[in-house]
């Protein structure tokens, strides 16, 4: 049997549950004298009583003196600190929808009428959330309907949903129910509302040699002050991550060792806070490490609360850094000496290391010589080639060079580069260092 259109006995009322506001009221003090003198008694200079009329009434009614300058302009001013406030100790009903932030749990109290002069019977509720995108059901009784509801009565539900899409939304509100006489009608209502963006979060990515740094600015969209309770940075599985002015990190122990907690804060509205983490490559296990290492730097887990503790929470998309490519074979410098005096010869060490899942090599490291001649102020005291062996996949090795140092000052060192024997492949080079040649 098809549900019958026309006039309903049932209606849908819907209020929307959240915690009350504070009362804020803002006096106008007035001067007992006012309503006896007039307001502009005592801006009239020519008064000869101004001395001795000069009074007010405090609030016991007890008459004391007054300022000796009573005008008009000072019935703005404070009496007393606490006038500052401006709360009476009252708490206000919300009196209308108000505005829904992505990131909130909606919640809702919903009431189903029965208006007119018969019991209504077999009652099936539901109500579901709509969305561009989805729809979300938060109450069906189709299993267990609503046996009746009498005239005048009512049936009274909550629904709650967390909004996790922005843009419009249409809480559906439908009864499917039997009549007076017994005609079984269908009544749909629509409440739509409009879901808002609280936090707008912008990112910076800057590299400095083999450090990442990330810059997060979260601006409040709202219009109360939001207390940041944890803006936590989740790294992804390539990076290690330390808040920068921040000692307020958690331990390197246990499975929430890769989040990184910045301490609560305070945002007015329309105002901003700033978050700065410093990145590093971590590599825990070899099978871990790619040619190309990924991007993607982690994300955002930001939690707050409003002015009377209601919650939100927002994770962001993942952010993105600069594309890394990791070489297949890397040298690095792992020590250089404190002092380095000219015409004396020093050892520097290096590793050497394969970032592939096969053997490489063998290889020679050498200081080229073939640029300008100035870089000839740092020579090879020896053989100009050193020899290594294979690597295994994986692997590494350690070694020393013997340089010397021909000028004195501050000096750039480069041009070390490690070289395939067989395919006389130039697989990295070492960036310039500066260092410091003092006399003997």
């Amino acid at each position: 049997m098809s549900a019958s259109q026309g006039p309903h006995s049932l209606a849908f009322r819907v209020m929307r549950l959240c915690r009350p506001s504070f009362r804020i009221d803002h006096p106008l003090r007035l001067d007992a004298l006012d309503h006896i003198l007039g307001e502009d008694f005592f801006e009239d200079n020519a008064c000869d009583f101004r001395s001795d009329l000069c009074y007010s009434f405090s609030g016991d009614g007890k008459r004391k003196p007054a300022m000796e300058d009573v005008g008009y302009w000072r019935r703005f001013e404070l009496a007393d600190l606490s006038d500052l406030i401006g709360f009476p100790g009252v708490l206000v009903l919300p009196q209308a929808f108000g505005a829904i932030y992505l990131g909130e749990t909606f919640c809702s109290y919903i009431s189903i009428n029965n208006s007119s002069k018969y019991e209504i019977r077999d009652i099936i509720i539901k109500a579901e959330i709509q969305t561009e995108r989805q729809r979300v059901l938060l109450l069906d009784t189709a299993r267990s309907p609503v046996e009746s509801i009498r005239s005048g009565g009512r049936y009274d539900f909550i629904v709650e949903h967390d909004v996790k899409e922005l843009g419009p939304h249409t809480l559906v509100c439908t009864a499917l129910y039997n009549d007076g006489d017994g005609e079984r009608k269908y009544l749909p209502q629509f409440f739509k509302f409009v879901v808002a963006n609280p936090l707008s979060v912008r990112t910076k990515v800057r590299s400095v040699k083999e450090t990442t740094y990330l810059e997060a600015c979260i601006e409040n969209h709202t219009k109360s002050s939001l207390y940041m309770d944890q803006v936590d940075f989740e790294p992804s599985v390539q990076w290690t991550a330390t808040t920068v002015g921040c000692d307020y990190d958690k331990p390197n122990a246990g499975p929430l060792s890769r989040q990184i907690i910045n301490p609560p804060a305070f945002v007015r509205p329309g105002g901003t806070n700033n978050y700065l983490y410093q990145l590093k490559m971590s590599v825990h296990e070899p099978a871990q490490v790619k040619e190309e290492v990924n991007s993607v730097l982690g994300k955002l887990q930001i939690t707050w609360r409003t002015n009377l503790g209601e919650p939100g929470r927002l994770q962001t998309q993942q952010i993105l850094g600069n594309p890394i490519t990791q070489k297949e074979v890397e040298l690095q410098i792992l020590e250089l000496p404190l002092v380095i005096v000219s015409g004396t010869p020093f050892l520097v060490h290096l590793c050497l290391m394969n970032h592939t899942d096969r053997r490489m090599g063998p290889f020679e490291v050498f200081l080229s010589q073939e640029n300008s001649a100035e870089e000839k102020v740092i020579m090879a005291n020896g053989l100009w080639t050193l020899a290594l062996s294979q690597l295994e996949a994986f692997g590494s090795t350690h070694f020393s060079l013997n340089l010397v140092a021909t000028k004195v000052g501050a000096l750039k060192m480069s041009g070390i580069a490690v070289v395939c024997s067989r395919e006389k492949k130039i697989y990295d080079t070492l960036a310039a260092i500066e260092i410091f040649v003092g006399f003997k």
